[in-house]
């Protein structure tokens, strides 16, 4: 049973923008941390983006000030919207629960969506 899906990926010009998606199952009154990473071939596993239960938002210095993340709750969804997109930028696009604060049905801390791929071409 699919819990996490990344979704937005796509193929994009430098300086081009991408808005990803991570829907989550099971979300009633869940709070979480969450993050993004992004993993190249070749390359390990890097984080982008996190954001905590009280809406602070932390960013890798690779991506400040070109992404931003923001959420709909009411809709279990969070988003990372990339601007300003560079080749660097390419790779594939994980959604992760880093910390969940109520327990029961709710998500478990350490779980990983599947990934959405982002190329960026110059």
């Amino acid at each position: 049973q699919v819990q996490l899906v990344e979704s937005g990926g796509g193929s994009v010009q430098a300086g081009g923008s991408l808005r990803l998606s991570c829907v989550r199952s099971r979300d009633t009154t869940c709070r979480y941390d969450m993050s993004w990473y992004r993993q190249a071939p070749g390359k390990e596993r890097e984080f982008v983006s996190g954001i905590d239960v009280f809406g602070s938002a932390t960013f890798a210095d690779s991506v400040k000030d070109r992404f931003t993340l923001f959420q709909n709750n009411s809709a279990n969804t969070l988003y990372l919207q990339m601007n300003s997109l560079k080749p660097e930028d390419t790779a594939m696009y994980y959604c992760k629960i880093d910390k969940e604060y109520t327990g029961g049905w709710c998500l478990p801390k350490d779980y990983w969506g599947q990934g959405t791929q982002v190329t960026v071409s110059s």
